[in-house]
């Protein structure tokens, strides 16, 4: 059958964007490199035109210029429609890309989707506010634990704090009257009455039945609290 009707041409895939881009980049980077070689012989031309005098050879001159700049001016309106060509194959080719991306990004929100759906089903809000109830729950009978772990024995349970109060107000209003002479409390001052009476007892008798006294013509010294001094050999004995 092929060979009596003959086989189908297979045909070739279309060019892609990429391709044909590459493809005008190409053609637009030759005719690039013919503007320059013309620019280059323009800039020769221009300087045998300053070297020569006016005449038919200076004519000549600028007559091939001119025919070269012509050339260029052609060759620059090729490129730039090129340029154009190629720029429209980029604002193609990204909008192209853009959409694969929204493609895969569609693809991917439909399989967090699907796999969000079938977490749900597994987890469910009332079994969490169970679970929260439960929790509170054990943590106020674990607070019932602490707070009985940790009661005291020895404190009766009968006690009133009302008489715990004012017993507290009592103590401080007996502590603010002792500090309010010198600051400092009675119970912290020290204890002077044993060494008062001890001398007043010296002063009284001696043996051999003299009172001890002052000498005559002499000042008496006085202790610390004002009282007569008690003499070092009295004290002794």
């Amino acid at each position: 059958m092929k060979r009596i009707f003959g086989a189908k041409n297979s045909k070739e895939p279309p060019p892609s964007i990429q391709d044909a881009s590459d493809r005008i980049n190409k053609r637009g980077e030759s005719v690039e490199d013919k503007v320059k070689r013309l620019d280059a012989e323009l800039c020769k031309y221009k300087d045998q035109i300053k070297r020569t005098r006016p005449g038919p050879a200076q004519e000549a001159i600028k007559a091939r210029a001119m025919r070269v700049l012509k050339q260029k001016k052609m060759y620059e309106g090729q490129r730039d429609m090129l340029y154009n060509q190629t720029f429209n194959l980029d604002q193609v080719s990204f909008a192209a890309e853009g959409l694969k991306d929204a493609q895969q990004t569609m693809t991917a929100l439909k399989s967090a989707n699907k796999e969000l759906k079938g977490m749900m089903k597994t987890v469910k809000i009332q079994d969490i506010d169970n679970l929260q109830d439960e929790m509170m729950d054990l943590m106020d009978v674990s607070s019932e634990i602490q707070e009985t772990l940790g009661r005291s024995y020895n404190v009766p349970d009968d006690i009133d704090e009302d008489d715990l109060m004012g017993e507290l107000d009592a103590l401080e209003a007996d502590m603010g009257n002792e500090t309010e002479a010198d600051g400092v409390p009675s119970y912290l001052q020290p204890d002077t009455e044993p060494i008062l009476m001890k001398g007043l007892t010296c002063l009284h008798h001696q043996p051999g039945g003299r009172t001890t006294g002052a000498q005559p013509g002499r000042a008496q010294a006085e202790d610390e609290w004002g009282l007569p001094a008690v003499p070092r050999a009295s004290l002794r004995g």
